[in-house]
């Protein structure tokens, strides 16, 4: 093992790697569409929520929820997640960094 995974800085090390590989910024992406999708699919089955309703009270369509709950599809607007954590009565929170 080297020094740096020692310390704990892997993540450093992968970071590293994958911005060598010109994939970080799509990866940051991906990983973050993951988490939201999987925060909301949380919080609707916590309060019992079904796709039906949910896309009810985010005025959208069935289809459309899909999509935000699918981690494989990234393309999210933004008003889109805003609407969907109002739905749950959740505030949607992004900065950069």
């Amino acid at each position: 093992m080297n020094s740096e995974s020692e310390t704990g800085e892997a993540g450093t090390v992968f970071a590293d790697f994958l911005r060598e590989q010109g994939t970080l910024e799509r990866s940051s992406e991906q990983a973050v569409k993951r988490v939201l999708a999987f925060q909301l699919a949380a919080e609707m089955k916590r309060q019992k929520i079904s796709k039906a309703e949910m896309a009810r009270r985010m005025n959208t369509s069935r289809s459309q929820l899909d999509r935000l709950l699918d981690p494989d599809h990234a393309t999210v607007a933004l008003t889109t997640l805003t609407r969907a954590a109002q739905a749950v009565g959740r505030t949607l929170r992004l900065e950069l960094q």
